[in-house]
């Protein structure tokens, strides 16, 4: 065991120290700060002090004060007639009684009058025939490309029934073969409602005119855009061919 000679320190030694100790050091703050105001009396010179002659004229600046303006409070409209005037003050409303309030301009309509109204008869209008016209808007117009018009879709007009044109009776006989092109216009259900013949066939033994009938008997898948039907356009090729 290892033992070190301490001289001893605590509450007894501070209660001896504390008033001298706080003696000495009221005395050295004293006297720096004496020291401190000396040292700026001696420093100030004569020069520095600035003496106002009475007899000097001195520029003045008047400021008058105005009082704020007053608030001016709104006219109250006068209404015309004997009505009072609309008072400016908040207060609890008057209750009215009900007999002050009747609008002289309210019809009621009596117990007939409503069962008429409900009932299913409708009395006559007009000249007294009974006939009641009824004016319906014109329905909007559907707007359909023309021809050569150009339709943007994602998907074309796909054909799901072909209808076959009947063969020419001459020119079965004659041994006649010929090809005609069709334009037809298919609406929004898929239905053609303009048909006409895009490349002729070249004879006047009836193909043109067949393929045209026949095509109005077709039925499609309408084109698409935008996840929507729209009329559109399509052409195909319609062949006249015997078999032998």
């Amino acid at each position: 065991m290892v033992r070190t000679n301490v001289n001893p320190y605590g509450a007894m030694e501070l209660k001896l120290y504390y008033q001298r100790n706080m003696l000495l050091g009221t005395i050295v703050i004293a006297a720096i700060a004496l020291a401190g105001i000396g040292a700026a009396l001696l420093g100030t010179s004569a020069g520095d002090i600035i003496v106002i002659d009475p007899n000097r004229h001195v520029d003045t600046v008047s400021v008058t004060i105005v009082p704020p303006p007053t608030i001016i409070r709104p006219l109250i409209p006068t209404l015309p007639g004997n009505a009072p005037a609309i008072s400016s003050r908040v207060g609890i409303p008057v209750p009215v009684a009900d007999d002050a309030m009747i609008d002289d301009d309210v019809s009621i309509a009596t117990g007939d009058q409503l069962a008429m109204i409900n009932s299913d008869s409708i009395p006559d209008i007009g000249n007294g025939s009974g006939n009641i016209v009824i004016d319906i808007p014109d329905q909007p117009v559907v707007e359909y490309p023309e021809i050569n018009d150009w339709v943007p879709y994602q998907h074309l007009p796909e054909m799901i029934y072909e209808a076959v044109p009947d063969y020419p009776r001459l020119a079965r006989q004659a041994g006649m073969e010929a090809s005609v092109w069709i334009k037809a216009l298919v609406d929004k259900k898929g239905n053609v409602i303009k048909a006409v013949v895009f490349k002729f066939s070249g004879s006047k033994a009836g193909f043109d005119e067949a393929a045209v009938a026949a095509a109005f008997s077709c039925k499609y898948k309408p084109a698409v855009q935008n996840g929507y039907p729209v009329p559109a356009w399509v052409t195909y090729k319609v062949e006249f061919i015997l078999n032998k």
